[in-house]
């Protein structure tokens, strides 16, 4: 049986809103803008990030997360992700990763496999970075006080990212592929919460154990919890052949309590 805790915020209490900035370069600020008069007619060179943000309203300073999406896209389950996850206490941003191929949202599984297979993950992951840096000049973020959590392929940036940002303070990896070597954990910053579903053909728990093992050579916090049985994306209720509302509901309770240790006195 789940316990569940009572987040400090409700649904009620959460701000929603947009973002736009460019990717890999310094974020342009609101004074930079008003000071600044051909910004708007200015047709930009680099790639522009499209966000979607959630905040508690209530006045303060909170710590900032970036939630990155599973293969099918920036979907209303992800949404509604972001909006859990504010309430908990955090500034959150949700990236369109696809932003480079259209933005696209879809329900096919061979669909999106293809759009997975054509993302650059150099790109992916400048593009995530950017986020950070755009929480950076909110007054309402925490400066550099930053997580990630990401699902299914946001799963796998965030384990990528969380070898590649110095500055980050937590990651959460929901049935994220394994690393291409393990030895980048050598530069892993940031503590780590892996789920891994315990019925998931693209992780194997020769895989996993091999995470194990080489974070503690490295001396990495590396926190793995397995869903015995549990298949990948147990956690989206749009797939229902692979929803498990109870390995779900334990894994959400985990990160809540995860993310909670990482930020704690900040």
């Amino acid at each position: 049986m789940v316990t569940t805790h009572s987040a400090p915020f409700t649904l009620d209490q959460i701000g929603t809103g947009t973002a736009r900035f460019p990717s890999g370069v310094p974020i342009p600020t609101h004074s930079d803008q008003m000071v600044d008069p051909y910004f708007k007619s200015r047709m930009p060179k680099e790639h522009q990030v499209d966000c979607l943000l959630f905040w508690p309203q209530t006045p303060g300073t909170y710590p900032g997360l970036v939630l990155l999406h599973d293969r099918w896209g920036l979907t209303g389950q992800m949404k509604d992700l972001g909006a859990r996850l504010a309430c908990e206490g955090y500034m959150v941003i949700l990236p369109n990763l696809y932003g480079r191929l259209g933005g696209m949202v879809t329900a096919n599984d061979d669909v999106a496999t293809a759009l997975l297979e054509r993302q650059n993950e150099v790109d992916v992951l400048t593009d995530i970075n950017s986020c950070c840096e755009y929480l950076n000049i909110r007054n309402i973020t925490k400066k550099n006080i930053h997580g990630v959590v990401g699902y299914g392929m946001g799963g796998s940036y965030a384990l990528r990212f969380a070898c590649q940002r110095k500055r980050l303070r937590a990651a959460v990896s929901y049935y994220g592929t394994m690393l291409a070597s393990n030895e980048r954990l050598k530069d892993l910053f940031a503590p780590v919460l892996y789920h891994q579903a315990g019925n998931d053909p693209s992780v194997s728990a020769s895989d996993v154990e091999e995470l194990r093992r080489t974070s503690a050579e490295y001396s990495k916090r590396v926190d793995i919890q397995v869903y015995p049985g549990a298949s990948h994306a147990f956690c989206n209720e749009m797939k229902p052949s692979a929803y498990d509302a109870e390995s779900s509901a334990l894994a959400w309770e985990r990160t809540a309590s995860f993310l909670k240790s990482c930020f704690q006195g900040t």
